[in-house]
């Protein structure tokens, strides 16, 4: 979604953002389920996350209905920024308590091209 987003005409802008909005609100409130069923310690923090998130997306999708096409590619820009370090620090310390709590161990990360540009492949 959020590449299509990147790539929207300026038309296409209101129902993606709609769309994305949709999605993370099912998508976070799974996460947010998951955290305090299972009393994930850092739950707050992450939750709060979430409705930062969420509420930047709900404002944003009304400025945009005004007609502010560079507050919505602003807001692209930056959950495109945010979401690595989302994924990286927050979401993977969920999914490891999940499989502790599930499986008593951590989950099996595979990374493919991991060798940097200079090292001979």
């Amino acid at each position: 979604l959020v590449g299509q987003l990147e790539t929207a005409s300026d038309a296409q802008l209101p129902e993606l953002l709609q769309a994305m909005e949709v999605h993370l609100q099912h998508h976070f409130a799974e996460e947010d389920q998951w955290m305090l069923s299972t009393s994930f310690p850092p739950r707050d923090c992450h939750i709060d996350e979430h409705a930062a998130v969420l509420k930047s997306v709900a404002e944003v999708r009304l400025k945009l209905a005004e007609g502010n096409v560079t507050l919505c590619r602003d807001l692209i820009k930056a959950l495109v920024d945010w979401f690595p370090g989302h994924a990286t620090h927050l979401d993977s310390a969920l999914a490891h308590w999940l499989s502790k709590q599930r499986f008593g161990g951590k989950p099996v990360v595979i990374r493919r091209n991991i060798l940097s540009a200079t090292e001979p492949q």
